[in-house]
């Protein structure tokens, strides 16, 4: 069975590379996710590559009660809080600009800044379970890693590997020209956040289990300091178009002086740490903007990092960025 998972993995791995790879002349398309109909996971059959997906599907959106720290068997504790994917990627990973997972898998392999290099899928999947899940990477081979690849897979069914895809990620909302307000933001939180978040942050548990119907937004049981969403522009472009839960993008309840005062709020709170982020972003120059620690290739305070003003910050990496590509290109052959 090892054996099987290992060959079925390296099957994945050599059809995502295929597919990403343009000969001359290729043209990129773009696939609308905003009027995108995702596959209906009723209609996955019982065969093993549907048996797959539906586990994969179980994982993303029964996380903690799947592989979660009160598993019996401490082999299959993988995840480090009862969070689940599902609490970010919302609609099960549909949902359009909040960080959907339809049509990821022909985006791979890709140039990703925070590892400096080419990474795969997986690579990205561990990436969100050692950060927001706050846990540890899956084996490759495992039959969970497995799972979310298929589904993953399953979900990009019909959009061509390589797409541009409107609607993936979040939708940026312009950067402040003046620092983030925490206590703004405690009062946004107070307002708007809290019914469903908990005064104290600590969320809502669900009837059953050991998940949450609304996850924690900070202390031991939420996403640790290395997850993007501990990132003040991406998290902000997400609240903006995500929440409350049933906000949709074209539809936004919070402005984005609010969106971005809300987050400097709940990024202020405490939350668990991670080891080694100074290797995160071996490039400096490409590291971003709004990212919480350090080292950083500017001499910009780590306040500023965290709180803004970002455009100076932005200003002078691009200044860097430019000297540096000229004096590569002086530089003798």
């Amino acid at each position: 069975m090892k054996l099987f998972l290992l060959s079925l993995a390296a099957v994945f791995s050599i059809l995502a590379l295929a597919a990403n790879a343009e000969g001359p002349g290729a043209q990129t398309m773009d696939v609308d996710l905003t009027k995108w109909t995702p596959p209906d996971i009723a209609g996955v059959g019982d065969d093993p590559f549907g048996r797959m997906v539906k586990y994969g599907y179980l994982l993303f959106t029964d996380t903690a009660n799947q592989v979660g720290p009160t598993m019996a068997d401490p082999a299959k504790r993988f995840a480090g809080n009862n969070l689940a994917c599902k609490n970010c990627h919302l609609q099960a990973g549909t949902q359009p600009y909040a960080m959907p997972m339809t049509g990821v898998w022909g985006q791979f392999p890709q140039y990703r800044p925070r590892e400096g290099a080419v990474t795969t899928l997986e690579t990205r999947i561990n990436g969100c379970m050692m950060r927001s899940m706050n846990g540890r990477a899956l084996p490759l081979a495992s039959r969970e890693m497995i799972a979310f690849v298929s589904y993953i897979r399953w979900l990009s069914t019909g959009i061509p590997a390589g797409a541009k895809l409107v609607g993936a990620g979040t939708l940026k909302i312009a950067m402040p020209a003046r620092a983030a307000d925490p206590a703004r933001g405690a009062q946004v939180y107070s307002q708007t956040c809290a019914v469903c978040h908990g005064a104290g942050g600590q969320g809502q548990r669900a009837e059953t289990g050991a998940g949450y119907q609304f996850p924690p937004l900070w202390g031991p049981d939420s996403f640790n300091d290395g997850a993007g969403m501990n990132r003040l522009l991406t998290a902000a472009a997400y609240v903006m178009h995500a929440m409350p839960v049933g906000t949709t993008y074209d539809a936004p309840v919070l402005t984005s002086d609010q969106a971005y005062d809300v987050m400097a709020y709940v990024q202020s709170r405490e939350r668990p740490q991670m080891a080694q982020l100074d290797v995160d972003f071996p490039n400096r120059l490409q590291k971003p903007v709004d990212t919480p620690y350090g080292p950083f290739a500017d001499d910009f305070s780590p306040a500023q990092h965290r709180l803004g003003p970002f455009g100076p910050i932005l200003a002078k990496l691009r200044a860097m960025g430019a000297a540096a590509a000229a004096n590569d290109t002086n530089q003798p052959k």
